[in-house]
Parts: structure tokens; C-alpha cells; sequence
């Protein structure tokens, strides 16, 4: 959205980053064919030129104030030509001397295509974690769900961006795989992310949006979504089969108990937490249900 003052708002950003300064470098999805997904949808992508993304730099102090964060939106900034990602960071942190964390999503495909020694450039230039939608580490969904990538690549990129020295965040949406796939999804996810050992792995709980090709699916019966204590049996496995030492957070609105711990340490916290919640589920349906995120706030996404 862009402001009355002419500023040019990113439309959206991760919910850590709710206090952040919010800079937009490229619009819409380079990408935007995931099957579940409507953030960018009916919005054509393209890169902002340097001096309007420059412009927006200066402007931001007087929007946000001296604040120490901030993210490059929107969906995927690694896509610009590092050399002027480079003089985007370099710029940011003259105009804000005192930033300590800029964040930005990516996609796995373009950190894949980034040479190893960009990357490494750009988080020397202050570009300090990335947000990354995995998902899903199931190949099979990975293709229905349209994401143009596969699991190996998935792990690939990864890797490539902790090794770059990046704090990386890995999104897992909780019940992709419906009730049919719900524990290959845990299985394999969990697969992934022990290949990567990522900073943060963050989950959110599918709510299929109308428009998108998933809700179709969904309203003919193709795709069946997953109950609560199907979600939650796939959370525990999901953590029953993690090896990685992350922090691992449901600071989503979709989720229907806030699971949040760091692995391994918590992680018998975590699953004695949700086993408390499938017994309830299980034993007494309907108080099980209002110990959980009430539907209607969860569909406010």
C-alpha cells in the first residue's frame, strides 16, 4: 500500500517483526503460484528503483523513529541484484546508525541460485536473518501445493544460508497434509529441518482462504482438512521426530495452542504440553475445544 505521504508500505511482514521498520524493496511474489497461499495475489511483482527505495530510507525516520529494527519486504528481496541489495543494507544502516537486526523473507530457489559469497556479503552488510517458507518437507506436497521446489533443495537452501552465517527462520504450515498426509507431513518436515538445523522453525495452522486453489480443492471434497487433534497429533509427532537445537514457535493467530520452547532443551515440555491437550480432546470433546484458539479468531488472517 502506498501511503498518503507517499511512502510505500510493505503489505505484509512475519509477526516478529510487528515492531520493526518496514521497508519495501520489490512488490508482490517473483514466484506466487503456491497453492495455498493469497498474500500477493492480483498483484504484479517488480523491483522498486535504488532511489525510491533510498527515498523511503530517509522518510522511515521520521515515520518509525530511531527504532533497531527492520525488514525488506516483500516476499523475496534476495531476488534483487546483490550489488544494490548491498547498497540498499549499506544505506539503511548510515540513515539508522543503530539497527541491530534487518530481516527480509526469501525464497529457498533464489538462496540456491545466490552464490555462496554474496550471501556471506550481504550478512556482513547487516542483512541478518532471513524467513523462509519451507512448509512442508514432503515432496508429494510439496508439488500439490505448488511450490516449485523439492524437499533435498529445500534442505540445500538451508543449510547454504546458515553456513552464510544467517539467523534463519523455516515456516512449517500445520496440516498440510490433511487428513490423509498428516503424519508423512510431521515425518518428513522434521526430516528437513534436521538437515538444516534453522535459528527458529515457526508453524502456522492451514485455514484454507477462498480464492486460492487449495479452498477449491477443499470445497470439491478433494482435499480433506485436518480436525484439531489431528493437528495437534501431528505437532507432537513433528517435535517427536525433530533433532535440532532451534527455537521452535507457534506466534501465529492461526495455531491453536501456543507451543513455544527451545529444542531440545523443552522439548519434553512441549510434548507433555500438547499430550495434556490430546487427552482432553480425546476424553471430553467439547472442553477440549474451548481450550483451544477459537475458530473465528483463527480464521482473521
Amino acid at each position: 500500500m502506498v501511503s498518503g505521504l507517499g511512502y510505500d508500505f510493505p503489505p505484509f511482514r512475519p509477526p516478529s517483526e510487528a515492531e520493526s521498520i518496514l521497508l519495501r524493496a520489490t512488490r508482490g511474489c517473483p514466484w506466487n503460484k503456491c497453492a495455498f497461499c493469497v498474500m500477493y495475489k492480483g498483484m504484479r511483482f517488480s523491483r522498486r528503483p535504488l532511489e525510491d527505495i533510498k527515498r523511503d530510507i530517509v522518510a522511515a525516520r521520521g515515520i518509525f523513529g530511531l527504532r533497531p529494527t527492520m525488514f525488506i519486504g516483500d516476499s523475496n528481496s534476495l531476488v534483487m541484484k546483490t550489488e544494490e541489495l548491498l547498497d540498499v543494507l549499506r544505506f539503511a544502516r548510515e540513515v539508522f546508525p543503530g539497527l541491530r537486526r534487518i530481516t527480509s523473507y526469501a525464497r529457498a530457489k533464489t538462496i540456491l541460485r545466490k552464490p555462496l559469497e554474496d550471501l556471506v556479503a550481504l550478512r556482513e552488510a547487516g542483512l541478518t536473518r532471513l524467513h523462509v517458507g519451507l512448509e512442508t518437507g514432503d515432496d508429494h506436497l510439496l508439488k500439490y501445493m505448488c511450490k516449485g521446489i523439492t524437499a533435498s533443495e529445500m534442505a540445500e537452501a538451508g543449510r547454504k544460508a546458515m553456513e552464510a552465517g544467517f539467523e534463519l527462520t523455516e515456516y512449517v504450515i500445520l496440516g498440510l497434509g490433511g487428513k490423509d498426509r498428516w503424519e508423512r507431513h510431521a515425518s518428513e518436515t522434521a526430516n528437513v529441518l534436521n538437515k538444516i538445523n534453522p535459528t527458529f522453525i515457526r508453524v502456522r495452522t492451514l485455514v484454507p482462504i477462498p480464492g486460492t486453489p487449495l479452498h477449491e480443492r477443499v470445497v470439491s471434497g478433494e482435499f480433506k482438512v485436518s480436525s484439531p487433534l489431528e493437528v495437534l497429533k501431528e505437532t507432537r509427532l513433528l517435535i517427536e521426530r525433530l533433532k535440532v537445537s532451534s527455537w521452535f514457535l507457534s506466534d501465529h493467530v492461526s495455531n491453536y495452542l501456543p507451543v513455544n520452547g527451545k529444542l531440545p532443551d523443552e522439548k519434553e515440555d512441549l510434548l507433555n504440553f500438547l499430550g495434556i491437550h490430546i487427552d482432553i480432546l480425546e476424553s471430553d470433546p467439547e472442553l477440549g475445544r474451548t481450550l483451544l484458539q477459537p475458530e473465528h479468531l483463527r480464521q482473521r488472517l
